[in-house]
C-alpha cells in the first residue's frame, strides 16, 4: 500500500483544561510554550488545574495525520505509547482516524501526557511528560512505511533524543534513497534553542519542506528580522511554509514568495494544533497535486476550523469545508 504522509513523532495524549494567567503565575508555568516536565510535575499541575475541558490522543505529529486524514488522505505514524489506558486511547483515536500505526509499545514506560493550558486569550501553555515517546529509536522506522508514503514528515518535539536524531537521520536516508520528499517541523522555539545547529544541518542537508512559525524560524537565523530569515531559509530547503498566526503565512520556494492570508473565524477559542492542521492542509494539497498557493489556502481552512473549538484535532469534516 501506498501513502501520501508517513510522520514519525511524539505518541501523546492531551490534556486540556481552561484557566487564567494568574494560575500560570502562581505555578511558574512559561505562557504560550512548551516545557518539559517529569511525571511528578505533570501529576502535580493536574491536580492543581482542576477538570480537563477536553482528554484527546495528540502529538504533533500524529494531530497533522487526523486532519490529512479528514481531507481524505492517507498516512502512517510511527511513535511510541506504553502498555496502559492511555496507550490504548491512542492507539484506538489513531486507528479510528484510518491511520496505519503498529508501532511496538514500550514495556517500561507510561503513555505521555501534554498537559495544555488554555486561557482566555486562546493561548495554550504546554507541560509535557514524553514518558515512553523518548523511547523511539532507529530500530523503530519502519523501512517500508517510509518508502512507501509520498513525504515523510518529522516531528521535532521528538528530537531532544540521540536515539530520536539518529532516527531521523536514518528516516531522511531512507527517503531520499527512495526518491521521495522529507518534511520537518520545528515544533516550537524551546526546541530551535536547544537543537539549533543540529536542526540547521537537517535542514540545509536533508529537508525538503519546512514547516515553522515566524519566531521558529528567526530563532533557528538568529535575526529578529523576518525578510533575512526567509532569504537564508530559501539557500536551503525547497518550501518553507512559516506560519503568522492571523497575519496568514508565508510559503517560500528558492524563486518566489507566496503570501497566503488567514481564513477567516468568527471566534479563536484555543490556538492548540493551528500549525499542526496548516501541516496538514498544505501537505495534502501537495500530494494531491495543487499549486502551492492552492495547497497554503487547504491549510489555512485546516487551520481555522481546528481554533475554533477545543482540542488538537477537527471536529468537522475537513473535506467538507474544501
Amino acid at each position: 500500500m501506498s501513502y501520501d504522509l508517513c510522520a514519525i513523532g511524539n505518541a501523546l495524549v492531551d490534556i486540556l483544561v481552561s484557566t487564567d494567567d494568574a494560575f500560570l503565575k502562581t505555578n511558574a508555568v512559561t505562557k504560550g510554550s512548551m516545557t518539559l516536565v517529569d511525571d511528578g510535575r505533570s501529576k502535580e499541575l493536574y491536580q492543581k488545574a482542576g477538570a480537563a475541558v477536553e482528554m484527546a490522543s495528540g502529538g504533533s505529529a500524529a494531530n497533522t495525520l487526523a486532519g490529512l486524514s479528514s481531507l481524505g488522505g492517507t498516512s502512517a505514524f510511527m511513535g511510541k505509547v506504553g502498555l496502559d489506558e492511555f496507550g490504548k486511547i491512542f492507539t484506538h483515536d489513531l486507528q479510528a482516524q484510518n491511520v496505519h500505526f503498529t508501532t511496538p509499545p514500550s514495556r517500561d514506560l507510561a503513555t505521555g501526557r501534554c498537559l495544555i493550558l488554555v486561557t482566555p486569550d486562546a493561548q495554550r501553555s504546554m507541560n509535557t511528560f514524553l514518558g515512553a515517546a523518548v523511547e523511539f529509536g532507529p530500530d523503530d522506522v519502519d523501512a517500508t512505511l517510509v518508502q512507501q508514503a509520498s513525504i515523510t514528515y518529522l516531528e521535532g518535539y521528538l528530537f531532544d533524543k540521540p536515539t530520536a536524531q539518529a532516527a531521523f537521520r536514518k528516516a531522511a536516508k531512507l527517503v531520499h534513497d527512495a526518491e521521495r520528499r522529507l518534511a520537518l517541523t520545528l515544533s516550537d522555539g524551546f526546541c530551535v534553542a536547544r537543537h539549533r545547529d543540529a536542526f540547521l544541518d537537517l535542514v540545509s542537508g536533508e529537508v525538503d519542506i519546512l514547516f515553522a512559525n515566524e519566531d521558529e524560524l528567526k530563532s533557528l537565523y538568529q535575526t529578529q528580522d523576518l525578510k533575512a530569515a526567509l532569504a537564508a531559509v530559501r539557500g536551503h530547503t525547497e518550501i518553507a511554509v512559516v506560519t503568522r498566526g492571523a497575519k496568514g503565512a508565508v510559503i517560500a520556494t528558492k524563486e518566489q514568495l507566496y503570501d497566503i492570508p488567514a481564513h477567516p473565524v468568527s471566534s479563536v477559542i484555543d490556538t492548540t494544533g493551528a500549525g499542526d492542521l496548516y501541516a496538514a492542509g498544505f501537505l495534502y494539497g501537495l500530494t494531491q497535486g495543487k499549486t502551492l498557493s492552492e495547497a497554503g489556502r487547504i491549510g489555512a481552512i485546516a487551520a481555522s476550523e481546528v481554533i475554533s473549538h477545543y482540542g488538537p484535532r477537527p471536529q468537522k469534516k475537513l473535506r467538507d469545508l474544501i
